[in-house]
């Protein structure tokens, strides 16, 4: 599945992560942001706008290169890499569900990371059932006023847009609303237990009157429509990210136990260890196979995509937590040490399991998609 064309940007892209992100990710971790200068070379490698189709200054990628870039990004910095997913799921719904205004307008600016995006959807009783968000949505004319209260908001402080899941009346209802909007006020969301780096904000709008050409798709479509496109595409990246992070995870576990001696040998010599390890190893390679066959049936815009990226998305975050876990038990005491990277692939790696559709959530939505799938092969209803 991977040609030479993506062997070599994937080399391109480890090339970068390494130089530019692997070696300090610590700092940005303790100081609880991604560094501009990063951003800014994303913007100039033309990677933030990957997602994005060439018609309006993209990359045009296909679905296997640009999750090859999250897992490059993952594996050197999960919070780096979670800019890229919440940039791109915006910029890929609005070139899904946008008018032709919308795309022109938005479009080549967030290709060339001119301006950022992120997305607002989890409120203070919002998160899991996400069909139950308040932030009210009030169509006048010309106008709508948006009043919201919005949680987590991954690199809400840095955004220059954000995509508000709402409600226009009964209808839930999308809208595009830029962050220096009279009204909109934003505060730091500090000390969370992973992605520290990833500029996690708290949004409230009080009254934003933004232009009712700024909504996304009809109203009663927020939901069903935009905001499930936008997280099948978050789920997408996460599940490279997990892929990529954990990769990073076994190979300097593989380096530990390989040069670190204990009772006169390797650690790789132990049995107990060579367990952890073997599980390590076949656990990575399922999750990067699962995640190739996403990209692969997403590319092909085959019956079942949505189901098999769900279940990239809750494998990978599995295997990136197992891993991670055993990273740091292999490594021992240097392995819970500040500014280790297993020890931050520890703590990030359990965010990866809530955000994008929890465990659970996606393990009564998969179930749910095999359950259908049987019926339909017995010819039930």
């Amino acid at each position: 599945m991977i040609g030479a064309d993506h062997e070599r940007r994937q080399a391109a892209f480890r090339e970068f992560a390494e130089q530019e992100i692997a070696p300090n990710a610590a700092t940005f971790d303790r100081t609880g942001a991604v560094h501009p200068d990063v951003v800014s070379s994303l913007a100039k490698q033309g990677w933030l706008g990957g997602a994005i189709s060439s018609e309006y200054g993209g990359q045009g990628w296909d679905n296997l290169t640009y999750g090859l870039l999250c897992a490059e990004l993952g594996r050197a910095c999960s919070s780096t890499r979670s800019l890229l997913t919440v940039h791109s799921m915006v910029a890929h719904t609005i070139e899904r569900w946008g008018t032709a205004d919308q795309k022109a307008r938005w479009l080549p600016s967030l290709a060339t990371g001119e301006a950022i995006a992120a997305f607002c959807l989890t409120e203070p009783e919002t998160g899991s059932d996400a069909k139950s968000v308040k932030a009210a949505i009030d169509v006048h004319g010309d106008v709508c006023r948006v009043t919201a209260a919005k949680r987590w908001t991954t690199f809400g402080l840095l955004a220059d847009v954000v995509l508000v899941i709402g409600r226009a009346g009964d209808a839930p209802a999308a809208i595009l609303v830029e962050t220096d909007t009279p009204g909109v006020t934003r505060r730091p969301v500090e000390g969370l237990l992973g992605l520290r780096a990833a500029m996690v904000g708290d949004i409230d709008m009080q009254a934003c009157e933004v232009p009712a050409a700024n909504l996304v798709g009809k109203p009663g479509f927020g939901f069903s429509h935009v905001a499930s496109t936008t997280l099948d595409h978050g789920r997408f990246s996460v599940a490279w990210g997990c892929v990529g992070a954990a990769e990073g995870c076994l190979d300097a576990s593989l380096d530990h136990a390989a040069t670190r001696h204990q009772f006169g040998a390797p650690l790789a010599s132990h049995q107990l260890v060579r367990r952890l390890l073997s599980d390590m190893l076949t656990g990575v390679r399922s999750a990067r196979l699962l995640s190739q066959s996403a990209a692969d049936m997403r590319d092909r815009k085959a019956v079942g995509a949505l189901a098999e990226t769900m279940m990239a998305k809750y494998h990978a975050s599995q295997v990136f937590a197992r891993t991670a876990s055993d990273a740091v038990q292999i490594h021992g005491a240097v392995g819970c040490t500040p500014d280790h990277p297993v020890e931050r692939h520890y703590r990030d790696a359990k965010i990866m399991q809530i955000i994008e559709g929890s465990d659970e959530m996606q393990q009564l939505t998969i179930c749910e998609f095999g359950l259908k799938d049987r019926r339909a092969q017995r010819g039930r209803p």
